[in-house]
């Protein structure tokens, strides 16, 4: 397992404290496109790079077979894959090993926004 460099991590920090922000003002409930539309508005307000939807090519065999699409891309490095469900089951670390894979990133960050204090719903994805 390599960890993330400084830089990405520094940038984890920063997009976590934008979605504990989010979660203090919203609080549990809203559906994830909600958390989506108001984390990107916090990380905009705070000059975070990112982008939104992404298109990711799913190949199989070199050839591309589908596409699979991501929540948030932060600076071009760090993938943000929300979540607002019960409790995060291993598909969901599935999915984003799987974006990681497909992008060749290190480092996501799985934010479930269904969860009473949000360090509980956070968990950091680390490509091995």
């Amino acid at each position: 397992m390599k960890e993330p460099d400084k830089e990405i991590d520094q940038m984890a920090h920063e997009v976590i404290g934008a979605a504990i922000e989010v979660h203090r003002i919203l609080g549990p409930g809203f559906l994830e496109s909600v958390y989506e539309e108001a984390l990107c508005v916090e990380l905009k307000l705070r000059g975070i790079p990112f982008e939104r939807q992404l298109a990711v090519g799913v190949q199989y065999k070199g050839e591309k077979v589908g596409d699979g699409r991501m929540d948030i891309l932060v600076n071009d490095e760090l993938i943000v894959e929300l979540k607002t469900v019960d409790i995060l089951a291993p598909i969901h670390v599935a999915q984003t090993l799987s974006y990681l894979k497909a992008t060749g990133h290190s480092l996501a960050l799985l934010i479930n926004f269904n969860v009473s204090v949000l360090k509980d719903g956070i968990k950091r994805v680390i490509l091995t």
